[in-house]
Protein backbone atom coordinates (compact mmCIF):
# COMPACT_ATOMS: atom_id res chain seq x y z
CA UNK A 1 0.00 0.00 0.00
CA UNK A 2 1.29 3.43 -0.62
CA UNK A 3 0.36 6.94 0.30
CA UNK A 4 -2.12 7.51 -2.45
CA UNK A 5 -6.12 6.72 -2.76
CA UNK A 6 -7.92 6.47 -6.08
CA UNK A 7 -11.34 7.70 -5.99
CA UNK A 8 -13.23 5.07 -7.93
CA UNK A 9 -16.87 7.50 -8.33
CA UNK A 10 -15.05 9.96 -8.87
CA UNK A 11 -16.83 12.34 -6.78
CA UNK A 12 -16.83 16.34 -7.66
CA UNK A 13 -16.78 19.88 -6.76
CA UNK A 14 -20.49 21.09 -7.75
CA UNK A 15 -20.28 24.47 -5.98
CA UNK A 16 -17.85 26.73 -4.58
CA UNK A 17 -17.64 30.08 -2.36
CA UNK A 18 -14.71 32.08 -1.16
CA UNK A 19 -14.60 35.86 0.83
CA UNK A 20 -11.37 37.66 1.00
CA UNK A 21 -10.17 41.21 2.60
CA UNK A 22 -9.38 44.24 0.77
CA UNK A 23 -5.56 43.23 0.62
CA UNK A 24 -6.56 40.20 -1.23
CA UNK A 25 -9.06 41.30 -3.30
CA UNK A 26 -5.93 43.83 -5.11
CA UNK A 27 -3.99 41.01 -7.09
CA UNK A 28 -5.39 38.97 -9.55
CA UNK A 29 -7.17 36.13 -7.79
CA UNK A 30 -9.43 39.02 -6.36
CA UNK A 31 -11.49 39.24 -9.29
CA UNK A 32 -12.83 35.72 -9.03
CA UNK A 33 -13.05 35.80 -5.04
CA UNK A 34 -17.13 35.59 -4.43
CA UNK A 35 -17.40 38.47 -1.76
CA UNK A 36 -15.10 41.36 -1.69
CA UNK A 37 -14.84 42.61 2.16
CA UNK A 38 -14.81 46.30 2.32
CA UNK A 39 -13.55 46.30 6.28
CA UNK A 40 -11.49 43.01 7.47
CA UNK A 41 -13.57 43.54 10.58
CA UNK A 42 -16.47 41.67 8.26
CA UNK A 43 -18.72 43.43 11.05
CA UNK A 44 -17.63 42.24 14.07
CA UNK A 45 -16.06 43.44 17.16
CA UNK A 46 -12.82 41.16 17.23
CA UNK A 47 -10.44 39.67 14.16
CA UNK A 48 -11.25 36.45 15.65
CA UNK A 49 -15.19 36.31 15.19
CA UNK A 50 -14.41 38.11 11.92
CA UNK A 51 -12.69 34.71 10.51
CA UNK A 52 -15.37 32.69 12.46
CA UNK A 53 -17.82 34.70 10.43
CA UNK A 54 -15.91 34.55 7.47
CA UNK A 55 -16.03 30.49 7.96
CA UNK A 56 -19.73 30.82 8.33
CA UNK A 57 -20.47 32.68 5.34
CA UNK A 58 -18.66 30.34 2.80
CA UNK A 59 -20.22 27.58 3.78
CA UNK A 60 -23.57 28.71 3.51
CA UNK A 61 -22.32 30.45 0.27
CA UNK A 62 -21.21 27.01 -1.16
CA UNK A 63 -24.69 25.36 0.00
CA UNK A 64 -26.35 27.78 -1.85
CA UNK A 65 -24.69 27.67 -4.60
CA UNK A 66 -25.07 24.08 -4.84
CA UNK A 67 -29.28 24.46 -4.72
CA UNK A 68 -29.66 22.73 -1.75
CA UNK A 69 -30.99 23.44 2.01
CA UNK A 70 -28.48 22.59 4.91
CA UNK A 71 -30.71 19.93 5.31
CA UNK A 72 -29.15 17.66 2.71
CA UNK A 73 -25.61 18.39 3.46
CA UNK A 74 -24.39 14.93 5.51
CA UNK A 75 -21.41 16.59 7.14
CA UNK A 76 -19.01 19.41 7.39
CA UNK A 77 -15.06 19.20 7.10
CA UNK A 78 -13.53 21.74 8.80
CA UNK A 79 -10.54 24.03 10.08
CA UNK A 80 -8.66 26.68 10.77
CA UNK A 81 -5.62 28.17 12.72
CA UNK A 82 -7.02 29.40 15.58
CA UNK A 83 -6.50 27.56 19.12
CA UNK A 84 -8.18 24.38 19.25
CA UNK A 85 -9.87 25.07 15.41
CA UNK A 86 -12.36 27.35 17.34
CA UNK A 87 -13.38 29.63 13.89
CA UNK A 88 -14.29 25.77 12.56
CA UNK A 89 -16.03 24.97 15.61
CA UNK A 90 -17.96 27.67 16.17
CA UNK A 91 -19.14 27.87 12.41
CA UNK A 92 -20.31 24.87 12.59
CA UNK A 93 -22.78 25.36 15.73
CA UNK A 94 -24.50 27.50 13.39
CA UNK A 95 -25.65 24.82 10.81
CA UNK A 96 -26.93 21.48 12.83
CA UNK A 97 -24.95 19.46 10.64
CA UNK A 98 -22.46 16.61 11.66
CA UNK A 99 -19.25 17.98 11.54
CA UNK A 100 -15.58 16.99 11.64
CA UNK A 101 -12.89 19.19 12.93
CA UNK A 102 -9.14 18.49 11.28
CA UNK A 103 -5.80 20.49 11.90
CA UNK A 104 -3.41 20.48 8.91
CA UNK A 105 -2.53 24.42 9.53
CA UNK A 106 -2.28 25.79 5.64
CA UNK A 107 -2.75 22.43 4.47
CA UNK A 108 -6.42 22.26 5.63
CA UNK A 109 -8.01 22.89 2.23
CA UNK A 110 -6.41 19.73 0.39
CA UNK A 111 -6.32 17.39 4.11
CA UNK A 112 -10.08 18.09 4.41
CA UNK A 113 -10.87 17.81 0.47
CA UNK A 114 -9.35 14.77 0.30
CA UNK A 115 -11.43 13.49 3.22
CA UNK A 116 -14.62 14.58 1.44
CA UNK A 117 -13.97 12.96 -1.41
CA UNK A 118 -13.13 9.68 0.38
CA UNK A 119 -16.36 10.05 2.54
CA UNK A 120 -19.02 10.59 -0.53
CA UNK A 121 -16.50 8.20 -2.72
CA UNK A 122 -17.53 5.31 0.01
CA UNK A 123 -21.45 5.99 -0.53
CA UNK A 124 -21.13 6.89 3.57
CA UNK A 125 -22.27 10.22 2.78
CA UNK A 126 -23.90 12.65 -0.65
CA UNK A 127 -22.97 15.88 -0.07
CA UNK A 128 -19.94 16.64 2.38
CA UNK A 129 -18.63 20.58 2.92
CA UNK A 130 -14.89 21.12 2.59
CA UNK A 131 -13.83 24.44 4.00
CA UNK A 132 -11.11 26.45 5.98
CA UNK A 133 -10.03 29.76 6.13
CA UNK A 134 -7.83 32.63 7.98
CA UNK A 135 -7.39 36.06 8.92
CA UNK A 136 -3.74 38.31 8.93
CA UNK A 137 -4.09 39.88 12.45
CA UNK A 138 -5.55 36.97 14.15
CA UNK A 139 -2.40 34.65 13.29
CA UNK A 140 0.07 37.56 13.74
CA UNK A 141 -0.54 38.08 17.43
CA UNK A 142 -0.99 34.19 18.02
CA UNK A 143 1.71 32.97 15.80
CA UNK A 144 4.20 35.89 16.55
CA UNK A 145 3.42 39.79 17.16
CA UNK A 146 0.13 41.90 18.38
CA UNK A 147 -0.42 44.54 15.61
CA UNK A 148 0.03 47.19 18.11
CA UNK A 149 3.53 46.71 18.99
CA UNK A 150 4.61 47.65 15.05
CA UNK A 151 7.34 45.02 15.12
CA UNK A 152 9.22 45.20 11.61
CA UNK A 153 8.71 42.10 9.58
CA UNK A 154 11.59 40.20 7.91
CA UNK A 155 12.28 40.03 4.66
CA UNK A 156 11.69 36.29 4.46
CA UNK A 157 8.20 36.55 5.94
CA UNK A 158 4.68 35.72 4.42
CA UNK A 159 1.66 37.72 4.86
CA UNK A 160 -1.40 35.84 6.33
CA UNK A 161 -4.42 35.68 4.06
CA UNK A 162 -7.53 37.21 4.99
CA UNK A 163 -10.33 35.04 3.68
CA UNK A 164 -11.95 31.55 3.39
CA UNK A 165 -12.92 29.49 1.03
CA UNK A 166 -15.24 25.98 0.51
CA UNK A 167 -16.37 23.40 -1.41
CA UNK A 168 -19.28 21.20 -1.78
CA UNK A 169 -18.20 17.51 -3.13
CA UNK A 170 -20.90 15.61 -4.21
CA UNK A 171 -21.64 11.98 -6.17
CA UNK A 172 -23.17 13.16 -8.93
CA UNK A 173 -23.46 16.55 -10.80
CA UNK A 174 -21.33 18.99 -13.22
CA UNK A 175 -18.37 19.74 -11.31
CA UNK A 176 -14.83 19.49 -11.43
CA UNK A 177 -13.87 15.87 -10.69
CA UNK A 178 -11.58 14.61 -7.46
CA UNK A 179 -10.16 11.17 -9.38
CA UNK A 180 -6.98 10.97 -6.40
CA UNK A 181 -5.22 11.75 -3.34
CA UNK A 182 -1.72 11.38 -2.46
CA UNK A 183 -1.41 12.05 1.72
CA UNK A 184 1.72 13.45 2.98
CA UNK A 185 3.93 12.18 5.64
CA UNK A 186 5.41 15.22 8.48
CA UNK A 187 8.71 16.09 7.42
CA UNK A 188 11.21 18.11 9.00
CA UNK A 189 14.32 19.72 7.98
CA UNK A 190 15.27 21.99 11.35
CA UNK A 191 13.88 25.25 10.56
CA UNK A 192 12.73 26.90 14.09
CA UNK A 193 12.88 30.71 12.08
CA UNK A 194 8.35 30.82 12.44
CA UNK A 195 8.58 33.62 9.89
CA UNK A 196 9.97 31.56 7.89
CA UNK A 197 7.50 29.32 6.72
CA UNK A 198 8.54 28.45 3.16
CA UNK A 199 11.51 26.90 3.92
CA UNK A 200 10.11 25.28 6.37
CA UNK A 201 7.63 23.89 4.35
CA UNK A 202 9.28 23.31 1.16
CA UNK A 203 10.95 19.80 1.73
CA UNK A 204 7.24 18.57 2.97
CA UNK A 205 5.85 19.69 -0.04
CA UNK A 206 8.99 18.36 -2.31
CA UNK A 207 8.35 14.49 -0.52
CA UNK A 208 4.46 14.42 -1.00
CA UNK A 209 5.14 15.30 -4.96
CA UNK A 210 8.23 12.61 -4.69
CA UNK A 211 5.78 10.02 -4.14
CA UNK A 212 2.73 11.36 -5.96
CA UNK A 213 5.28 10.84 -9.19
CA UNK A 214 6.56 7.81 -8.19
CA UNK A 215 3.51 6.13 -7.10
CA UNK A 216 1.58 6.93 -10.65
CA UNK A 217 4.27 7.06 -12.71
CA UNK A 218 3.39 10.30 -15.02
CA UNK A 219 5.61 13.23 -15.37
CA UNK A 220 4.79 17.04 -14.51
CA UNK A 221 3.90 17.66 -18.00
CA UNK A 222 0.59 15.22 -17.62
CA UNK A 223 -0.87 18.01 -15.39
CA UNK A 224 -1.74 21.80 -16.90
CA UNK A 225 -0.58 23.12 -13.59
CA UNK A 226 0.98 21.68 -10.56
CA UNK A 227 -0.05 23.94 -7.72
CA UNK A 228 0.84 24.38 -4.22
CA UNK A 229 -0.16 26.49 -1.42
CA UNK A 230 1.49 28.83 0.60
CA UNK A 231 5.30 28.52 0.01
CA UNK A 232 5.95 32.31 -1.38
CA UNK A 233 7.91 32.87 -3.54
CA UNK A 234 11.45 31.62 -1.79
CA UNK A 235 9.77 28.76 -0.85
CA UNK A 236 9.04 28.15 -3.98
CA UNK A 237 12.76 27.59 -5.50
CA UNK A 238 12.68 25.78 -2.69
CA UNK A 239 10.96 23.14 -3.81
CA UNK A 240 11.52 23.14 -7.55
CA UNK A 241 15.32 22.85 -6.61
CA UNK A 242 14.86 19.72 -4.13
CA UNK A 243 12.43 18.12 -6.84
CA UNK A 244 15.47 19.28 -9.64
CA UNK A 245 17.84 17.26 -7.65
CA UNK A 246 15.99 14.00 -7.00
CA UNK A 247 14.94 13.96 -11.26
CA UNK A 248 11.75 15.40 -11.29
CA UNK A 249 11.71 19.03 -13.06
CA UNK A 250 8.54 21.02 -12.47
CA UNK A 251 9.62 24.17 -13.39
CA UNK A 252 7.56 24.80 -16.31
CA UNK A 253 3.66 24.06 -15.23
CA UNK A 254 4.32 25.07 -11.15
CA UNK A 255 2.60 27.77 -9.43
CA UNK A 256 2.33 28.74 -5.64
CA UNK A 257 -1.17 29.88 -4.33
CA UNK A 258 1.12 32.30 -2.36
CA UNK A 259 2.76 33.94 -5.18
CA UNK A 260 -0.19 34.72 -7.05
CA UNK A 261 -2.60 35.90 -4.42
CA UNK A 262 -0.87 39.09 -3.96
CA UNK A 263 1.23 39.36 -7.00
CA UNK A 264 4.19 39.23 -4.58
CA UNK A 265 3.86 42.84 -4.38
CA UNK A 266 6.98 44.89 -2.60
CA UNK A 267 5.37 45.03 0.50
CA UNK A 268 4.15 41.56 0.60
CA UNK A 269 7.94 39.77 0.48
CA UNK A 270 7.14 36.45 -0.02
CA UNK A 271 3.85 36.41 -0.64
CA UNK A 272 0.84 35.20 1.17
CA UNK A 273 0.47 32.28 3.67
CA UNK A 274 -2.40 30.54 6.07
CA UNK A 275 -5.13 28.54 5.59
CA UNK A 276 -7.19 30.85 3.95
CA UNK A 277 -4.57 31.39 0.91
CA UNK A 278 -5.10 27.80 -1.00
CA UNK A 279 -8.16 27.86 0.09
CA UNK A 280 -9.89 31.12 -1.92
CA UNK A 281 -7.21 30.68 -4.91
CA UNK A 282 -8.75 27.03 -5.55
CA UNK A 283 -12.21 28.15 -4.70
CA UNK A 284 -12.01 31.28 -6.85
CA UNK A 285 -9.17 31.06 -9.56
CA UNK A 286 -8.49 27.66 -10.34
CA UNK A 287 -12.06 26.94 -10.03
CA UNK A 288 -12.74 29.54 -12.58
CA UNK A 289 -10.19 28.54 -14.67
CA UNK A 290 -11.28 24.91 -15.09
CA UNK A 291 -14.93 25.67 -15.43
CA UNK A 292 -13.73 27.44 -18.33
CA UNK A 293 -11.82 24.97 -19.89
CA UNK A 294 -8.56 26.71 -19.56
CA UNK A 295 -7.31 23.88 -16.93
CA UNK A 296 -8.14 20.41 -17.40
CA UNK A 297 -5.86 18.57 -15.12
CA UNK A 298 -4.58 20.20 -11.79
CA UNK A 299 -2.11 18.73 -8.93
CA UNK A 300 -3.65 20.94 -6.40
CA UNK A 301 -0.67 20.40 -2.87
CA UNK A 302 -1.59 22.56 -0.15
CA UNK A 303 1.07 22.51 2.37
CA UNK A 304 1.21 22.98 6.19
CA UNK A 305 3.77 24.18 8.88
CA UNK A 306 2.58 22.45 12.19
CA UNK A 307 3.70 24.13 15.10
CA UNK A 308 2.41 26.45 18.04
CA UNK A 309 3.29 29.16 19.79
CA UNK A 310 4.36 26.55 22.96
CA UNK A 311 6.49 24.67 20.93
CA UNK A 312 8.11 27.57 19.28
CA UNK A 313 9.14 28.43 22.82
CA UNK A 314 10.38 25.35 23.82
CA UNK A 315 12.87 25.61 21.28
CA UNK A 316 11.03 22.99 18.78
CA UNK A 317 12.11 23.02 15.22
CA UNK A 318 8.50 23.35 12.76
CA UNK A 319 7.28 19.80 11.35
CA UNK A 320 5.36 20.56 8.26
CA UNK A 321 2.74 18.63 5.70
CA UNK A 322 1.57 18.37 2.44
CA UNK A 323 -1.22 16.87 0.67
CA UNK A 324 -1.90 16.43 -2.65
CA UNK A 325 -5.33 16.27 -4.63
CA UNK A 326 -5.68 15.54 -8.26
CA UNK A 327 -8.67 17.46 -9.85
CA UNK A 328 -9.80 16.93 -13.67
CA UNK A 329 -12.35 18.54 -15.53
Amino acid sequence: MGQRIIFQRQPRIVAVSTIAGTKECEGIVGRYVETALADDMFGESTYEKAECKMLSHVIDGAITNAHLDRGEVDLIISGDLLNQIISASFAARDFSVPFLGVYGACSTMAESLALAAAFVDGGYFRHVVAATGSHFASAERQYRYPLELGCTRPPQSQWTVTGAGASLVAGEGDGIRITSATLGKVVDYGITDVNNMGAAMAPAAADTILTHFRETGEEPDAYDLIVTGDLGALGSRILKDLTWEKGLDIGENHIDCGEIVYNVLEDEFQGGSGAGCSAIVLNSYLHAKMMAGEFHRILFLATGALLSTVSSGQGESIPCIAHAVTLEK
